[in-house]
């Protein structure tokens, strides 16, 4: 399938599937006219990328991870190296961190509306 279909079937935008061609993340094949062509594989490929970055791990981790996630479900360990594994280490606590972080955030913006509809609500009128 050609990029636009790939951009289609995943939600991602064409110039980010560039990116990740870029980085090496993504590696499509190419037709004679140079028109990148990506399999079947390539969309779980590209949702696994995709998600690794909004979890908020960097690319650099994302490349030594993905040889190890090459069918979603599936994990391979060959290649675990202690340092792939103190990496991932880290980026899950920086993740726990950040989630958190996240959830007293919402949990104080939840009070600040409930606050304001409190003071807001008109007053129960007597009979």
């Amino acid at each position: 399938m050609r990029i636009g279909s790939l951009s289609e079937r995943t939600g991602i935008p064409r110039r980010m599937l560039r990116y990740y061609e870029e980085t090496g993340m993504l590696i499509p094949d190419r037709s004679p006219n140079g028109y990148r062509e990506y399999d079947e594989q390539s969309v779980d490929r590209a949702l696994q990328i995709r998600g690794l970055l909004d979890a908020g791990m960097p690319t650099r981790v994302i490349k030594q991870v993905l040889p190890c996630l090459k069918q979603p479900g599936i994990i391979h360990i060959l290649g675990a190296t202690p340092e792939t594994l103190g990496i991932l280490e880290h980026e899950r606590d920086s993740m726990s961190d950040r989630i958190e972080t996240l959830t007293r955030s919402r949990d104080a913006i939840s009070r600040y509306i409930d606050t304001v509809r409190r003071a807001r609500a008109p007053e129960p009128q007597e009979a």
